[in-house]
């Protein structure tokens, strides 16, 4: 059931062609010209030269992503500290009128 079929084709469709005939071809050689001196690679990776400016940039980018993500993070943890605060007081809240009830009766 789940074993493909490969579909067979015993007779081939369209055009058929005859094998086209191949020449032979006479291999020249040229004479070799004298290979030159090596010359002195380049470097792979061009030296980078920071100046005062982009050192200003780069300094004051960096700043500002630490402050940025600094006051997110803070931001989350007082977002968590809020919420467990309200529901510790909603959880006393419901403690007391439960008890509250009970001594009614």
């Amino acid at each position: 059931m789940l074993r493909p079929k490969v579909p067979t084709n015993p007779m081939p469709t369209g055009i058929v062609t005859p094998p086209a005939v191949i020449e032979p071809t006479n291999v020249v050689q040229h004479p070799v010209a004298p290979t030159p001196m090596p010359v002195a690679p380049a470097p792979a990776r061009p030296t980078v030269q920071l100046t005062p400016g982009a050192v200003l940039a780069l300094v004051g980018g960096g700043t500002a992503v630490v402050l940025v993500v600094g006051a997110v993070l803070v931001s989350m943890l007082l977002a968590v500290a809020i919420t467990a605060a309200s529901l510790a007081i909603c959880a006393l809240v419901i403690r007391s009128l439960i008890t509250a009830d009970t001594k009614r009766h």
